[in-house]
């Protein structure tokens, strides 16, 4: 088992690594629209959230050797099933090899956030 961490997502904002991957597995955790750089939530809506979501996700995949394309399984959160149209639009973009995936809405995502992607991706 091994813990993974990159610079180029945030930092886990809680007792949690950014992933594990373990006999092949690649579990992450949530991502929420943190900027990288900053630790601040992106403004701009569904939209920006969901694209910085799906980049701090590729970047902790990255980290591993691994694309969107290896990823199996996804969960999306949202604050607001309302967005689920806009959050659709950003999400295909990024996860092209169409993974399962489920999607609900929360009742609140961490620091206010509008959305959270986590994925479980495979080597090889």
């Amino acid at each position: 088992m091994e813990k993974l961490h990159t610079n180029d997502a945030p930092a886990a904002v809680g007792p949690y690594s950014q992933a594990i991957l373990a006999n092949g597995v690649l579990y992450a955790s949530g991502q929420i629209a943190l900027d990288p750089k900053t630790g601040t939530l992106v403004s701009g809506g569904i939209e920006a959230q969901a694209e910085q979501c799906c980049k701090n996700i590729e970047a902790v995949l990255k980290e591993a050797g691994l694309t969107t394309n290896s990823v199996v399984r996804t969960m999306c959160f949202l604050a607001d099933i309302a967005d689920f149209a806009a959050f659709n639009e950003v999400y295909a973009r990024h996860f092209t090899g169409k993974p399962a995936r489920s999607c609900v809405a929360v009742k609140d995502l961490p620091k206010g956030a509008l959305c959270e992607i986590e994925v479980t991706a495979v080597k090889g």
